[in-house]
């Protein structure tokens, strides 16, 4: 089938949006792009390039086109959904409903084999996990999506978190040793709190049931349980109730062959003490 030619009137990105609505505004007020450069202390090249669509504005822009033009708001939050849709944009399929899921949650289960979860990871630890084969832009979409998640660990009422770690994913080092020593620090701040248990399974367990694979059970109110099984190049929710509870089975496997939660604060505090 033939693809339908794209209409030059029509914008087809945030982007392009911004730029017919900053035209728009400006033809209405009856200014050229050089006086309106001269008003916002651009240049006409750069008003032309967001006109086009072929430049992202920055925040400071979009709100000095609302000072100007004296809007409610109008371009920051045209700025803002571009924002907001970039990030969507660059992440692995299936993972916006997972985090619409786990906005939701009162209780997860988490578990992981290789490196700390992104919900407690530091953007400079996020950076380095997530750097290999991406643009910087697109790292840096990606940690801004890790560290908004993380808002819902200081909620008024935070969801109950197990976090279990296989010792090779808190001890394998991510970033220099300053990077290290900082997520560390963060995962004991975060172990120490009443609404989350930090265990780790000791590498001379040797054999265990976690060794299949990292994934996290996530708990709700007024609704089932659900999976979430991270990948290289997508997310996979999982609902089946049947799959679902094998997995909860699967965890609690896991969490036998754990150290205790006090242990494992213990060996958090040795890994930091010696890097």
């Amino acid at each position: 089938m033939p693809r339908r030619p794209r209409d030059p009137g029509v914008p087809q990105s945030p982007t392009e949006y911004f730029g017919t609505e900053l035209r728009a505004y400006r033809e209405a007020a009856g200014l050229t792009r050089p006086q309106l450069a001269e008003q916002l202390g651009y240049t006409p090249q750069w008003i032309g390039q967001i006109e086009a669509g072929r430049s992202t504005p920055s925040e400071d822009f979009a709100k000095d086109c609302d000072t100007f033009f004296h809007t409610n708001g109008t371009f920051h939050r045209m700025w803002t959904w571009i924002q907001l849709l970039g990030r969507l944009k660059v992440l692995p399929p299936g993972f916006p409903d997972f985090l619409d899921r786990e906005a939701e949650a009162t209780m997860m289960h988490i578990f992981e084999t290789m490196v700390i979860t992104g919900l407690f990871q530091t953007p400079e630890y996020a950076y380095d996990v997530l750097k290999a084969g991406r643009t910087p832009e697109v790292i840096e979409q990606l940690v801004a999506t890790r560290v908004e998640r993380q808002e819902l660990l200081d909620g008024e009422d935070p969801p109950h978190i197990v976090a279990i770690f296989d010792e090779g994913a808190v001890r394998r080092p991510i970033g220099d040793r300053e990077v290290m020593r900082g997520q560390l620090r963060r995962l004991i701040e975060l172990a120490q709190r009443p609404n989350i248990t930090v265990q780790i399974v000791p590498s001379s367990k040797g054999s265990y049931a976690g060794l299949p694979g990292a994934f996290m059970v996530l708990g709700f109110v007024d609704a089932p349980d659900v999976v979430h099984v991270g990948g290289h190049v997508e997310a996979q929710l999982i609902e089946h109730t049947g799959t679902v509870r094998n997995y909860a089975l699967r965890f609690d496997l896991i969490r036998g062959a754990a150290m205790s939660a006090d242990d494992s604060l213990e060996l958090l505090r040795a890994i930091l003490e010696s890097l």
